[in-house]
């Protein structure tokens, strides 16, 4: 091998060394920890908040209703869960007129996780959209990360 052969195979070799190791880094730092949804199903607040986004999807209101606030009183062991329920406990509330209630139950998702957010269908709703925004107004400035 000529001298600027071997010269670009060490550099060829030594970059390849290199983007692996990155790629690794990257791997490791990107994966979050996953836990089987059959052993959250086992913990009786989490297969509440399942049965009850079922149920809402389901068009099984009331069902969906007494589900998400057995989650809730259960302890939900995420924060990001109680936000979920909360936020389906506010479109029943408002869906169903209680719009006060609707508001209680945006500010209970928020203070249960402060990066709650609807999606932007969702904020367009014409009943809960509304109220969500009101709520997300009102909020103190959340300090930069």
């Amino acid at each position: 091998m000529t001298p600027p052969l071997r010269l670009f195979a060490r550099a060829a070799v030594a970059l390849a060394t290199v983007g692996l190791a990155a790629c690794e880094t990257m791997q490791e730092t990107q994966v979050p920890p996953t836990q089987s949804i059959v052993a959250l199903y086992q913990r009786p607040a989490e297969r509440a908040l399942i049965n009850g986004l079922r149920q809402y999807e389901d068009g099984a209101f009331e069902r969906a209703e007494t589900s998400l606030r057995s989650a809730l009183s259960q302890g939900l062991q995420d924060p990001r869960d109680t936000a979920v329920a909360n936020k389906y406990l506010a479109f029943l509330a408002c869906a169903f007129n209680r719009l006060a209630e609707c508001e209680l139950s945006f500010r209970a998702a928020f203070a249960a996780n402060p990066a709650f957010s609807l999606t932007d269908v969702e904020v367009g709703h014409p009943v809960w959209g509304p109220i969500y925004r009101r709520v997300l107004a009102a909020r103190p400035a959340q300090p930069a990360r």
